[in-house]
Parts: structure tokens; sequence; C-alpha cells
């Protein structure tokens, strides 16, 4: 097991007082060492950490909607569509506008799209395994946590 991000370790005492304890803040802090674990252990594939969600949605969910995507992931609309173009830039997916609803724009993957989520998902599901500072049980413990704290059963959203 490692330890915690040099960014939390310096040389010199800083006083935090009930900063330590503040949720909001130590919630922060854990976005930033998953990111930090994220672009260190997947970075190289040149996604975003929200670009792979979205990918995988749309492979558990062939031609979704964008705006629900964007919903169920609490991405903006103007940063969804931006994403969206980034990844069909890529080759990675589709956009659609069905005729019954012009409004409406339906997402699918490409074959390069499924390809890439496929080979990649135990690298994107595992990424934060090897810089985790948990054990197994209380990892597991944390995700049922968030998942409770965040309003998501698991097995249904």
């Amino acid at each position: 097991m490692n330890k915690p991000s040099d960014a939390l370790i310096t040389d010199e005492p800083v006083e935090m007082g009930q900063l330590e304890d503040s949720f909001g803040f130590l919630v922060r802090m854990t976005q930033v060492r998953v990111f930090e674990a994220f672009f260190n252990g997947v970075g190289h594939f040149d996604l975003k950490p929200g670009e792979y969600s979205v990918l995988w949605i749309i492979s558990l969910n062939p031609g979704v909607r964008q705006g629900e995507v964007a919903r169920r992931l609490s991405i903006k609309p103007a940063h969804m569509t931006k994403l969206i173009q980034r990844l069909e830039a890529r080759d990675f997916l589709t956009r659609q506008i069905p005729d019954s609803d012009r409004r409406s724009v339906r997402l699918t993957l490409t074959a390069a799209g499924q390809t890439f989520v496929d080979t990649h998902k135990d690298a994107y599901f595992t990424y934060y395994e090897m810089e985790n500072c948990l054990s197994a049980v209380e990892m597991a413990q944390l995700t049922k946590l968030l998942q409770k704290f965040i309003g998501i059963e698991k097995g249904r959203s």
C-alpha cells in the first residue's frame, strides 16, 4: 500500500484545524488524488475521466439520448456537446437525430469505440488500486458509502 499523495505531505507543518474534518474538503482532496491516479494509470490513452464514463454508458445503452447521459453523469449540456464532438472526432461514437424527435440526439459506439471500451475496461476500472492506501475491505466499504451518499443502489440506478 502506498502512502498518501505527496500533495498532502510537506516539510513544513501547516495547521489545518477543522478543515481536516470538513466533509467537502475531504471529498475535494479525494477527487484530486483519484484524478492524479487516473492520469498516472490511464492518462496515456488520452481520455479524460468523464469521457471514458460516457463511452461506458453508451456501450451499455446503445442509442441512449445524449441528454440522458449528461443528466446521469452530471455533465453540463455545453460541456457534453464538446465531449461528444471530441469522441466523435476520434471515431468512438456516432450521433443520430431520430426523425420522430428532432430535438434529441441518440449515441452509439462505433466498432472502434466498442473495441476501445472492451480492450481498456480493466485498466479504467482498476487504475486506482495501485496507488490506493486502503485495504480491499476498506475500499469496498468506502465505495458502498459513496454509493449510498449519492443515491446509487448497486444494480439499480
